[in-house]
């Protein structure tokens, strides 16, 4: 079972959320609270996936997400949102977040989404604007991304390209016939190669660099990375 927890200050999408990923056998929502609940109920709940709403009038959900990614085990965090151009998603893309979520989303497509982020994948609302990713690599704050991607083995970046392609890492060991320890170890080079800490990020870089081609630009995906 896959556990999610939803964090949202509105009752109203909190119960909306809940029901719609409890028609999915294979997810459980251990919990759904406000944003001054969100750090206790991790801890007491341990969930696998955390839907964050970025927004509150309590507790911010930038300074949750913080919180949740100094623990020892982080869950994987997506952030929820009404705009698909919030000014807080670069920061929160910055911080360590695999990805966002409008609550708009379709519903039928929601489950799918829970999956993808607990196998590793990232997640981007395809209604993501080309303002929120330029917002993320901001001129001067980042080597260029085709710099960065040149530090990659041809391996290396085989990997890359399958992770913005939506593989976890049990999928690229089937693709490209590696044990899933080689393949940990190739994320982890990428990682550090390319100065960041998510898939997330990774795979906007790759799309900077041009790697991706424009029919595959995380921007334009529901799942990515």
């Amino acid at each position: 079972m896959i556990r999610v927890l939803v964090v949202d200050d509105e009752a109203l999408v909190r119960t909306g959320f809940t029901h719609i990923l409890a028609t999915a056998e294979d997810i459980e929502v251990v919990a759904a609270v406000d944003g001054g609940q969100a750090v206790r109920s991790v801890r007491e709940s341990r969930p696998d996936v955390v839907l964050l709403d970025i927004r509150m009038p309590d507790v911010d959900g930038l300074t949750v997400l913080a919180e949740l990614r100094r623990m020892t085990d982080p869950p994987v965090v997506a952030m929820l949102t009404t705009f698909d151009a919030d000014e807080y998603v670069a920061t929160a893309l910055r911080s360590g977040a695999a990805g966002f979520l409008l609550k708009d989303t379709d519903p039928e497509q929601l489950p799918y989404l829970v999956r993808a982020l607990a196998e590793g994948g990232t997640v981007l609302s395809s209604k993501v604007t080309r303002t929120v990713v330029d917002g993320y690599l901001d001129k001067g704050e980042r080597e260029p991304a085709a710099r960065l991607t040149a530090r990659l083995t041809e391996r290396e970046r085989e990997v890359l390209v399958l992770m913005a392609d939506g593989l976890a890492n049990a999928d690229i060991g089937e693709r490209m016939h590696l044990s899933a320890g080689t393949v940990k170890g190739h994320v982890s080079a990428v990682f550090g190669k390319l100065e960041v800490s998510s898939r997330v990020q990774a795979a906007l870089i790759a799309e900077r660099a041009g790697l991706l081609g424009p029919e595959r630009a995380p921007e334009r995906d529901e799942a990515a990375g």
